[in-house]
C-alpha cells in the first residue's frame, strides 16, 4: 500500500488540534509537542473523529530531537505539510526562555524540516500579532534574524540582556523574527519546489489566551479586544480557515509572507486608541 501524505503538526493545543482536524482527512497527522498530557489528549479526540494520528514527543529547542521529528515524519510518508504552532508567551517566561523557544525553536524547525518537506509541500508558523506591535528594525539587524544559521541565533549581541531586558520585548523580537525567517526560508524552501509562510493571529480562545486573561496582564489583553474592530476574540477553527488557506492550492502564489489575523488590533494601535509598548 502506497503511504498516505503527512502533515506534522507541532503543538497540540488548541490552535494545532484546529489544523490537523482541518487538514488532516486523508492523511496521516504527525502530531508533536513537550507536553505527554496534552498530546495525548489532543490525539486521542482527533483519532475520535476518524483521523489517523502518530505521536511524538519533541523538545523545538534541542537540534537532537527537532531532527527525529522530522526523521519520522519522512519515514511516514511525504511530508505535504509541516506547522508550527509551539511557543511560550511572555507571562510564562522568562526573556531568554521566551527567545530560545519562539526564536531559535522556529528557525530551527523552519532548518531542519526544509530537508524533508515534498516538492509541492508548505511549511507554516503560527506566529503572533506581536511581530507587528514593534517598529522595523535596522537593516542590519533585519538580516541578522532572517539569516543567521539557527545554531548562531541567540549569540546576536542586539539580543543579549541589556538589549532584551524583559519577556514582553523579547516575545516582540522573536515574532519579528518569525516573518523576517519565512522571508528568508522562502528562497532555499523554493528551491525544493515548496512553500513556506506565517501566520499571526490577535487573541485566540485557547488555554493559553484563557490563562493570560486570568493574569496581571489579563486588562491590556482586554483593553485590545474592546479597541479593536472585531470587538472578539477568535476561535481557533476560524485560525484553522486561515493556515488552510495558506497551505493549500489556492495559494500557490503565496510563499514568504506573514498574515496578520488579528481582528483589527494592530490597526488600534496604529491609529493610537491602544498604547503601543515601549
Amino acid at each position: 500500500m502506497q503511504p498516505q501524505d503527512v502533515i506534522a503538526i507541532i503543538g497540540a493545543g488548541g490552535i494545532g488540534e484546529a489544523v490537523a482536524r482541518r487538514q488532516g482527512a486523508g492523511r496521516t497527522i504527525l502530531l508533536a509537542d513537550c507536553n505527554a498530557n496534552v498530546l495525548e489528549a489532543a490525539a486521542t479526540r482527533l483519532e475520535e473523529a476518524g483521523h489517523r494520528v502518530e505521536t511524538q514527543a519533541v523538545d523545538t529547542t534541542a537540534r537532537a530531537s527537532v531532527e527525529a521529528l522530522a526523521a519520522r515524519a519522512a519515514a511516514l510518508g511525504p511530508v505535504v505539510h509541516m506547522v508550527n504552532t509551539a511557543g511560550v508567551s511572555p507571562n510564562m517566561a522568562s526573556a531568554r526562555r521566551v527567545l530560545e523557544v519562539d526564536l531559535y525553536g522556529t528557525a530551527l524547525v523552519f532548518e531542519v524540516f526544509e530537508g524533508v518537506i515534498a516538492p509541492g509541500g508548505a511549511g507554516l508558523i503560527v506566529s503572533s500579532m506581536a511581530g507587528h506591535m514593534i517598529r522595523q528594525l535596522p537593516l542590519e539587524q533585519e538580516q541578522a534574524l532572517a539569516f543567521t544559521p539557527a545554531d548562531a541565533l541567540l549569540a546576536l549581541p542586539f539580543l543579549g540582556p541589556e538589549a532584551v531586558p524583559d519577556s514582553m520585548t523579547a516575545y516582540c523580537m522573536a515574532k519579528r523574527a518569525n516573518a523576517l525567517r519565512v522571508r528568508a526560508a522562502a528562497l532555499s524552501w523554493g528551491a525544493r519546489g515548496a512553500r513556506v509562510n506565517a501566520i499571526s493571529p490577535g487573541i485566540v480562545v485557547t488555554p493559553l489566551a484563557r490563562h493570560e486573561l486570568a493574569s496581571p496582564i489579563g486588562d491590556g489583553y482586554r483593553a485590545m479586544i474592546a479597541a479593536s474592530p472585531a470587538g472578539r476574540m477568535a476561535p481557533p477553527d476560524e485560525i484553522a480557515l486561515a493556515c488552510a488557506f495558506l497551505l493549500g492550492p489556492d495559494a500557490g502564489f503565496v510563499t514568504g509572507t506573514d498574515l496578520l489575523i488579528d481582528g483589527g488590533v494592530i490597526a488600534a494601535m496604529f491609529a493610537g486608541k491602544i498604547q503601543l509598548p515601549g
